[in-house]
């Protein structure tokens, strides 16, 4: 197939449907991360959608914006909010213009803004430790005539269970009963590592190549 991979500079998606034998492209207007410049597109994804006839587009739209994790700042009633809206319309509209021009089609984002839009269809919810990666980050997977992704690899017709355990930091807390609380050891990364946090996990990565490829 072709595939065209938006809004992904780490190219961790692209490289793995490459590794499937397709046609794979990664778009950003920025550099490419992951070592193949030979196979990103650097441009504006509306544009790199009209290059070609797709078979397959993948969207990883900027998150920041419309996740949960920036109400603080966009939510209804924050200074901010104009640019959620404006962020929700700019990428409803991408989704529209790929499913117009590929057979299939998916989009990923963490839960957010448009996860009730009725103009998009109701989102599969994954974590990466489904998929191997120990980590608990619920993501949103779009589908256009593409099946969800399901937690096992193919292997010579035997199913292997890719799911596993979540890792947790545990500190004091007296917001709970039990004095204790805890987050996932991917929000240790903090602020300024924006970039780092929105990557797709190479098991989600790989499930979608070998699953939908």
């Amino acid at each position: 197939m072709k595939v065209l991979i938006g809004c992904e500079e780490s190219q961790i998606v692209c490289v793995a449907f490459r590794e499937r034998g397709h046609e794979a492209y990664s778009c950003d207007i920025q550099d490419c991360s992951g070592g193949h410049p030979e196979w990103h597109l650097k441009m504006d994804i509306m544009d790199a959608i009209d290059l070609m006839k797709w078979d397959l587009i993948g969207l990883h739209p900027p998150c920041t914006k419309i996740a949960l994790s920036g109400n603080r700042h966009y939510a209804p009633g924050k200074p901010r909010n104009k640019e959620r809206v404006g962020a929700v319309e700019w990428t409803i509209n991408l989704w529209k213009y790929a499913c117009k021009n590929a057979q299939f089609v998916y989009m990923e984002n963490p839960i957010g803004a448009m996860n009730k839009d009725k103009r998009l269809p109701r989102p599969q919810l994954i974590h990466p430790f489904y998929f191997g990666d120990p980590v608990p980050k619920k993501t949103c997977l779009w589908l256009y005539n593409l099946p969800p992704l399901f937690y096992a690899i193919s292997d010579n017709l035997f199913l292997e269970k890719t799911i596993v355990e979540p890792e947790y930091v545990i500190y004091n807390s007296s917001k709970n009963k039990s004095g204790k609380s805890k987050y996932s050891v991917f929000w240790k990364l903090g602020k300024g590592h924006g970039v780092e946090r929105s990557k797709t996990f190479p098991g989600i990565a790989k499930a979608m190549a070998e699953q939908w490829g």
